[in-house]
């Protein structure tokens, strides 16, 4: 699944084109793509035609780009395969394209706007903005408001906003394993098993560590190394390892060449030459390195 550095790679790509941009035209090719949405297909197309994006945002892996004029906005979902793509108006349908938006840019003029989904997971829709807490609600603009199916995300570790007070002592609190903490988006947004697995490794965490037997410092530790994994990945465009997640111009990402414990499972660990090891987690797979990152005695003998 697409994780932060992705989301942001689509939306920093986005938002200089659709900044100020006009809907034209609107196509569902696939109604399975509008499950958010609350309301048919036609609804849908009717409030965007001729409605103008203000901006691209994003929060987690949610994008949403708000409708001008309105306290309304079109929330974007990437899924498992779902991927945003920008088209020229005679550009042929794209094989998986479940939704296409016709749009008129101040700056580069007519262009397609492509959500291209394999496993249908994805999904647009139109929600209404929320007041928010006052601060910005997501990159992209310093807008408060945010939609309503997007409230109950956390910020993530890359926005000026987080706090880290308050991440500490949820984490404090939490019975957990620490890599589920990582994945909860009501806790922080943006991680999924990629980089919660490089920032443990680089950590030296075992992804069972109970959350509550975290010292504050090693809890910074693990939040500096997260912000550096985020930060490095987002430079190289996100980490691709098929043709599913590619940016706005279909270019995939290179953080895979970085990747020190995800997939990497029986190759010498980077550290101490160990191989790394993969073990079943939650119906994915962690992958760690079982000398650098040995679980707590208390936690391993339970």
């Amino acid at each position: 699944m697409p994780e932060l550095p992705e989301v942001e790679t689509v939306r920093a790509g986005l938002a200089p084109v659709i900044a100020g941009s006009t809907v034209r035209a609107v196509r569902v090719l696939d109604s399975r793509s509008l499950r958010r949405h609350l309301g048919p297909a036609e609804s849908f197309a009717d409030e965007l035609v001729g409605s103008r994006f203000s901006s691209a945002m994003r929060r987690g892996k949610f994008l949403w780009l708000p409708l001008d004029d309105s306290e309304r906005a079109l929330v974007v979902h990437l899924g498992m395969s779902g991927q945003v793509l920008l088209r020229t108006p005679d550009a042929d349908d794209d094989r998986l394209l479940r939704i296409r938006l016709e749009v008129d840019s101040p700056e580069h003029g007519p262009l397609s706007l492509a959500f291209v989904d394999q496993r249908i997971f994805g999904s647009m829709a139109i929600d209404d903005l929320a007041p928010g807490d006052g601060r910005p609600a997501g990159f992209g603009s310093d807008d408060p408001r945010i939609p309503g199916q997007v409230s109950h995300i956390a910020r993530d570790p890359l926005d000026p906003a987080f706090d880290d007070r308050l991440f500490f002592a949820a984490l404090a609190r939490r019975q957990t394993g620490i890599k589920r903490a990582l994945l909860d988006q009501t806790l922080v947004s943006g991680i999924g098993n990629i980089y919660a697995d490089e920032a443990l490794w680089a950590s030296k965490i075992h992804y069972e560590t109970p959350t509550a037997s975290l010292s504050r410092a090693r809890a910074g530790t693990l939040l500096a190394e997260l912000r550096f994994v985020l930060a490095r990945a987002l430079e190289d465009g996100g980490t691709s390892f098929d043709a599913q997640y590619v940016n706005v111009n279909g270019a995939s990402g290179y953080f895979s060449q970085r990747l020190n414990a995800y997939g990497q499972q029986g190759l010498p660990c980077a550290r101490c030459g160990r191989p790394i090891a993969r073990a079943n987690f939650m119906n994915r797979s962690s992958h760690f390195c079982p000398f650098c990152q040995r679980l707590p005695r208390v936690a391993a003998t339970r």
